[in-house]
């Protein structure tokens, strides 16, 4: 199986139409939060509109730039991943959307406690396999993923609790636009690509059940 991740498209969803080879042989795309600017529901209905032209089978978590109503609209779309979890080609894949706390007040914020909760129960969804992809738009605390321009990290412990305790084989998260790259806590790897409008995502292939992820650009 191909998965083809990439979030903060924040409506900008251009670099698919250059994304044509890449998406030849995907069977699934994830969307990693953000699809709107402080969007609703025909927000982001026109970004799942456009990424399933590319490719028919989407899920997506909501960012902390969506409404809260987008939470819901996902959901009765059947293509929700925050405090939900499914198994697609042998893989558990589970999340949670928004971000933690920020000074700025945006639509779709949670405490770590809310944060950890929600990764729990979409994990309950999948908890018995192997291997296990995560899907966080809040990166977590303290890596390359969750610095902002003055190097201060401004992830989610809660987050980054998770990943220690579960042991994820993957996390893929978002939010930090100028932090796209890949690190790794224990041996779960980390990867946020960046906004989706600077040509950055995520390829992440099954092979003999491990998940092999790169980082990509356009």
């Amino acid at each position: 199986m191909k998965i083809i991740s990439f979030g903060d498209v924040h409506m900008a969803t251009r670099n698919l139409d250059r994304m044509g080879e890449q998406m030849r042989d995907c069977d699934l795309v994830i969307l990693s939060g953000d699809l709107t600017n402080f969007g609703g529901v025909d927000d982001a209905r026109k970004v799942i509109t456009d990424v399933r032209r590319a490719c028919p089978a989407v899920l997506a978590l909501p960012g902390n730039l969506d409404q809260r109503e987008v939470i819901p609209f996902l959901e009765a779309d059947g293509i929700a991943l925050h405090g939900k979890g499914l198994v697609t080609g042998g893989v558990g894949i589970f999340g949670c959307g928004g971000s933690n706390i920020s000074p700025f007040g945006t639509p779709l914020e949670f405490t770590e406690d809310e944060i950890y909760a929600t990764l729990r129960a979409g994990y309950g969804f999948v908890r018995d396999v192997r291997p296990l992809l995560m899907i966080c738009h809040p990166p977590p605390f303290d890596t390359k993923c969750d610095r902002i321009r003055s190097g201060q990290p401004v992830g989610s412990t809660a987050a980054r609790q998770f990943i220690e305790e579960v042991k994820p084989d993957v996390c893929i998260s978002g939010h930090i636009h100028e932090s796209a790259g890949v690190d790794h806590i224990g041996p779960t790897q980390i990867f946020n690509a960046g906004p989706f409008k600077g040509g950055g995502y995520i390829v992440v292939r099954t092979n003999n059940g491990l998940l092999d992820a790169r980082l990509e650009f356009l």
